[in-house]
């Protein structure tokens, strides 16, 4: 039974996320730590021989032992989205001066969209993500009281950031002999998959605004902006 005079206060959306930033495609969660997400490639095992599968085995096997840190593999599997790829073929369309050219194209457009829409073609991605953890930090201020989440500077994060890159480079070493081809996300890929986990359903119908198209100036606070010659007290 609810009392009169007290509210529900409900959290945030950023309350519930577990990270706070994401700077040059590296994710900082709220504790501090930094993760890297590799998107990978895959190999179709089932076509390989008896003697190619028992070395991808023995490869994978001593990939996994030679890690000194944990990994995380992802497979996200969603219906395949080819709205950019029909784009391009609506401007290739109506650029092309052949007038045949032009119909076929057209033609092959509507072929693809009934395509898409009528069978349920799923695309399947494989990621790794790369944890690095920063040596902690003394606190300060009374013992006990709650300090928030820990701050690191820019060249605390370039430093960890190397470190981070090292490891990536150790894991693109060891499954590249397996013959799975790696690379790591930049900020505006890591923000697409990120929402797309969070919104799989509005992530297929509204696309996020690239990150270079955002021109919104930065509004910054008045606290730490120094006080103008004529707001001084005397």
């Amino acid at each position: 039974m609810a009392l009169w005079g007290k509210t529900k206060q409900t959290a945030s959306t950023q309350d519930i996320l577990k990270f706070s930033e994401i700077h040059d495609g590296i994710i900082i969660t709220k504790t501090g730590e930094l993760r890297a997400i590799l998107m990978v490639s895959s190999i179709n095992f089932a076509l390989k021989s008896e003697q190619e599968q028992t070395a991808i085995i023995f490869a994978y096997q001593n990939f996994l032992n030679s890690l000194e840190f944990p990994i995380q593999i992802v497979m996200q599997s969603k219906k395949l989205d080819l709205s950019n790829y029909l784009v391009k073929l609506k401007k290739s369309a109506t650029e092309q001066t052949n007038e045949l050219l032009r119909v076929q194209t057209t033609d092959y457009i509507d072929f693809v969209s009934r395509l898409i829409n009528i069978a349920n073609i799923m695309d399947k991605k494989f990621y790794v993500t790369v944890p690095f953890m920063p040596p902690p930090k003394m606190q300060q201020g009374l013992p006990g009281k709650n300090q928030g989440p820990p701050k690191i500077t820019k060249e605390e994060f370039q430093t960890y950031k190397q470190e981070l890159t090292q490891r990536m480079q150790v894991i693109q070493g060891g499954l590249g002999s397996i013959g799975i081809r790696c690379a790591q996300l930049d900020s505006q890929q890591v923000i697409e998959l990120l929402y797309g986990i969070y919104n799989p359903e509005e992530s297929s119908k509204q696309k996020l605004t690239q990150i270079d198209n955002l021109t919104s100036q930065v509004v910054e606070s008045t606290l730490n902006k120094p006080a103008a010659e004529g707001d001084k007290k005397p």
